[in-house]
């Protein structure tokens, strides 16, 4: 049975990805993804809601409010860091591409703190998580300090066979942790390949595992969360997430799952060489 958290996308051009609110079964997160052909723009404007626009590939640009044009190119989500635009409720914007643009748009409530902004790499953090089989690259695309009233996004570089969010973690108000929503949108290098995403409580009846594939979202409406990418495919991940943190307390950490935070202190602890056992006895295990 597939995944109600799971949604695949639909052919372009237009928008081939859409989670709203409703469709969620939450408060804050929109989320989509559109195709962007020439003499097929794609345009929009948010009433009470700020927006993020991603390039994921292609050319294109955004013309914001018809007084600015930002230029967006990006020749893949694995291959280069790219330009974010973010726009405060009530902008109106449209997306032309003549070569084809694929991005993604994205919003969560806000009353219009902050103006419209480009968020160049350059202003981006880099970050080098983990270790062992949990050893990955995560690009703050736009989160604290980058101002935003409630969205945060991440980028996230997962290399075949290894996992991410782990220790696993989770932000939904429960186990002294902040509520947040959150979309992984994947993409994988060699899109034949799989990932599986699972999002859990330990103390409910609540076990939501899925496969995903290239393109696909999962939803995190509650609980711990991590992923893995098969052996024969890097993964790439944007999330989006919104909720109840606001402006600078956007960089509350999540809550991580006691019973796996060992790991953090020496991520070789308990690793195994092999052979593990031999006919004679023990192999060569540590």
């Amino acid at each position: 049975m597939t995944s109600s958290s799971l949604i695949r996308p639909a052919d372009g051009p237009g928008r081939i990805l859409h989670v709203t609110p409703e469709s969620a079964g939450w408060d804050h997160v929109e989320f989509g993804v559109v195709e962007v052909a020439a003499g097929a723009p794609w345009s929009g404007v948010q009433a009470d809601r700020e927006t993020a626009i991603v390039p994921l590939a292609g050319q294109g640009r955004v013309h914001v409010a018809e007084e600015m044009v930002v230029e967006l190119s990006r020749g893949s989500v694995f291959t280069e860091m790219a330009r974010i635009v973010y726009l405060p409720p009530g902008t109106p914007y449209r997306i032309e591409s003549e070569a084809g643009l694929q991005a993604s748009v994205g919003s969560a409530p806000a009353e219009g703190r902050y103006p419209v902004r480009v968020f160049d790499p350059s202003e981006m953090r880099i970050e080098i998580r983990g270790g062992g089989q949990a050893y990955r690259q995560v690009v703050h695309s736009l989160s604290h300090p980058l101002p935003a009233e409630r969205l945060i996004l991440y980028e996230v570089y997962v290399p075949r066979g290894t996992w991410s969010g782990w220790p696993p973690h989770c932000h939904d108000g429960r186990d002294g942790s902040p509520y947040l929503e959150e979309v992984y949108y994947f993409r994988l290098d060699r899109p034949e390949g799989y990932a599986m995403h699972r999002n859990w409580r330990d103390d409910e009846d609540y076990d939501d595992a899925m496969v995903v594939t290239d393109g696909d979202v999962a939803l995190v409406p509650k609980g711990y969360h991590t992923s893995v990418a098969c052996p024969g495919s890097n993964m790439y991940f944007l999330n989006y997430l919104a909720g109840e943190l606001s402006d600078g307390e956007r960089g509350t950490p999540p809550c991580f799952m006691a019973e796996h935070t060992w790991i953090e202190a020496d991520w070789t602890a308990g690793e195994w060489g092999l052979p593990v056992v031999t006919p004679d006895g023990p192999g060569v295990r540590e």
